[in-house]
């Protein structure tokens, strides 16, 4: 098929080079903006551009697709170039319905969880958040509502229970580029259903002021959260009174008050929660890089209470 694609991280990269490999012609590439990044803030393109570049495929870099000019372009690559489908993941633009509108055979998203559960713009983080033990990959078409579209497949994936967001996006990245592949190969046979009215909820962005967990909660959503922070914003936590990275850690059965320092060595810094307790194995001092819990202690006067 021709296709238009729209996306910006490496999750939607994933999904170009499947649809590319495939041998899918894909006449233009919307992407975001280059963004300043790194400690010098330098303009970086994103994960699909970098792939467009390395495929000679024309690029649609809008900062928004509101006013209607700037569709001159998808529109150009429907009704000159032959696309008839437009392919979307995690673009992080609205698309308005003219724009949907344009390619004949629609628009089609890759979405990375089973709809309705976790609409929105963080579906991975949200699921390890929430302690699911299921999640996956649903194709849908697009409207203008939120992730509200007719279903065309999906395909679930168990989350291991020491799962990251960094890990677990790997996985749906690659099953959501083999999921659009095949449902392009049958195309004309799939029938959208729609989205059951019970079970929705909503994966609303990270922020950053998320990442400061409170030792007052339970060890077991708090290790959750570390994992699901990983590897973005990453979860910070107070130790003797400082700001801590903490990557990795597990709940244990042990007690005390919040924020207690029962155990530091080469096992783990275990800290008392509400509820339990939470072995931190990987850390980040700040300014430093990610160690172990035995080279995080190495000149470090942190010490059971």
């Amino acid at each position: 098929m021709k296709l238009i694609f729209a996306g910006t991280p490496e999750f939607a990269a994933t999904a170009l080079q499947a649809l590319l490999a495939a041998g899918h012609q894909v006449v233009l590439v919307l992407t975001q903006p280059d963004r300043p990044a790194g400690r010098g803030m330098i303009l970086q393109a994103s994960a699909v551009k970098k792939v467009a570049l390395a495929h000679g495929i024309p690029l649609f870099q809008p900062e928004r697709l509101k006013d209607p000019a700037t569709h001159e372009p998808i529109r150009t690559a429907c009704s000159e170039q032959g696309a008839e489908l437009m392919v979307v993941a995690a673009y992080g633009l609205i698309l308005p319905q003219a724009v949907l509108d344009l390619p004949r055979r629609g628009c089609i998203n890759i979405h990375a969880s089973l709809l309705p559960r976790w609409r929105g713009a963080a579906p991975i983080h949200r699921a390890i958040e929430a302690g699911d033990a299921q999640t996956g990959i649903t194709l849908m078409q697009m409207e203008a509502g939120l992730d509200t579209g007719p279903m065309l497949r999906s395909a679930a994936l168990d989350i291991d229970p020491q799962e990251t967001t960094g890990s677990l996006h790997d996985r749906l990245a690659v099953l959501g580029g083999r999921l659009v592949v095949e449902a392009l190969a049958r195309f004309d046979q799939l029938s959208p259903a729609a989205q059951p009215e019970t079970g929705v909820t909503y994966a609303n962005k990270i922020d950053k002021t998320e990442a400061r967990l409170d030792w007052n909660r339970p060890a077991a959503e708090i290790a959750r959260k570390v994992r699901a922070f990983n590897p973005f914003p990453g979860a910070v936590v107070t130790l003797a009174g400082e700001p801590v990275k903490a990557w990795r850690g597990e709940a244990v059965a042990a007690g005390g008050r919040p924020g207690q320092v029962l155990a530091a060595d080469a096992n783990g810094i275990v800290v008392a929660c509400a509820e339990g307790a939470l072995r931190l194995t990987e850390l980040q001092k700040p300014g430093g890089r990610r160690v172990t819990s035995a080279d995080f202690l190495n000149g470090s006067s942190l010490r059971p209470d």
